[in-house]
């Protein structure tokens, strides 16, 4: 018995999870527009624009973060994937710190935290000893940035039970500035590696795609020196500074992975778009600080829905048919998803930037995001929970 395979649904970290990621996605932004528009009396205990920051930023992006590394750990090492009741109870977990944090007003501030901020150390614990057993120490830098993750949240924590909005604060930022962090750095291993090899298969060459190493140095580095320029509270001109030189690092880092040559292939032009977002947000945060002519929701919401929503429908969709042995093609209508969440994206800067009305656009903005993660639930739940195509475990 002890051999007998998981149901398909725990045979892989990124089965559940990235059903998950789909499924909050829907539920935290219906909540939310409940909330704003319909009063609903959500009893979250919170400041309600702090817990929503909060649920996205540690809640919706922790599962599907936890689906990502679960997944490519077993690639990096060998190592068994994570899967059965060992899984099952990961996401129980993850799951329990959302009720918590959803009831918060009606449980023990001290229970919430603790339920919620479990769930990223277990998720770094189980990491580390994978890298450490199987010698992949190039790959512990994921593990510090998790624990970090870990400190942002655990300061959101502190900033509301003590009622100090300046720690709500500086965990919220530690959370964009880490996620930011992770998204550059595992977009820079995908996008151009996945891009070069779709060139060599069509007649193209991997050529065409270059990763030149001063380029990658600033704008791996640029991004990175941003969590301790905001956790220490450094003045703004100087943060400033240092975002714009992450844009135009990032900029020139997305032009040689030459994703125009790529447009033919769905699943590779929505990464290089969900980085041209990060860039857009990047340049749009150096314009805030160096000038205020912008409103901080602007930049937050570019890359909060535009880069982070696009990246994770990009990835979960390509990982949904790689990693279940299907051929690396949209499944049909799947370019649907990948519409609503661009629209979804400029609807919500539009807003943000007061172009728009704000009821309306907001409303639009949330229906394109719903539809987006809903479509993906929708199509790739058969995917997801179902057995491989060709029949192998996992």
């Amino acid at each position: 018995m002890q051999n007998a395979q998981p149901p398909a649904l725990l045979a892989y970290g990124f089965r559940p999870f990235f059903l998950l990621t789909g499924v909050y996605a829907v539920v935290v932004i219906l909540g939310w527009m409940g909330f704003l528009f319909g009063g609903w009396p959500l009893p979250l205990g919170w400041s309600p624009f702090k817990w929503h920051s909060h649920e996205m930023l540690y809640g919706l992006v922790s599962a599907a973060i936890a689906g990502f590394l679960l997944t490519a750990v077993t690639n990096w090492t060998g190592a068994p994937p994570l899967r059965g009741r060992r899984l099952l109870l990961l996401v129980l977990l993850w799951l329990s710190g959302r009720v918590f944090m959803w009831l918060a007003s009606w449980i023990p501030a001290w229970l919430v935290a603790l339920v919620d901020l479990a769930f990223l150390p277990v998720l770094a614990l189980y990491l580390l000893r994978v890298l450490v057993q199987h010698n992949n120490r190039r790959n512990l830098v994921l593990v510090a940035v998790l624990t970090l993750l870990f400190i942002g949240n655990l300061l959101m924590h502190l900033g509301f039970a003590s009622g100090r909005t300046g720690l709500l604060n500086t965990g919220e930022q530690l959370g964009f500035d880490l996620i930011l962090l992770l998204m550059a750095v595992i977009g820079g291993r995908i996008i151009p590696a996945f891009s070069a090899n779709w060139l060599r298969m069509h007649g193209g060459s991997p050529d065409w795609v270059a990763r030149p190493v001063w380029i990658e140095g600033i704008a791996l580095i640029s991004i990175a020196l941003l969590i301790p320029l905001d956790a220490l509270g450094a003045p703004e001109k100087m943060t400033g500074l240092v975002v714009l030189i992450a844009a135009l690092g990032n900029g020139l880092r997305l032009w040689h992975w030459a994703g125009w040559r790529v447009r033919k292939e769905p699943l590779l032009w929505i990464l290089h778009l969900a980085y041209a977002w990060i860039v857009l947000g990047l340049m749009l945060r150096a314009l805030a600080m160096l000038t205020g002519f912008l409103p901080d929701s602007v930049w937050q919401h570019t890359l909060g829905v535009g880069a982070i929503g696009t990246l994770l429908l990009g990835v979960m969709t390509r990982v949904a048919v790689g990693h279940t042995g299907r051929p690396l093609k949209l499944i049909p209508f799947g370019l649907w998803i990948y519409l609503a969440i661009t629209a979804a994206a400029l609807l919500r800067l539009l807003v943000a930037a007061q172009v728009i009305d704000f009821r309306l656009g907001l409303f639009l903005a949330a229906l394109a995001w719903v539809l987006a993660f809903g479509l993906f639930v929708a199509l790739y739940w058969p995917i997801l929970s179902g057995p491989r195509a060709d029949g192998r475990p996992g």
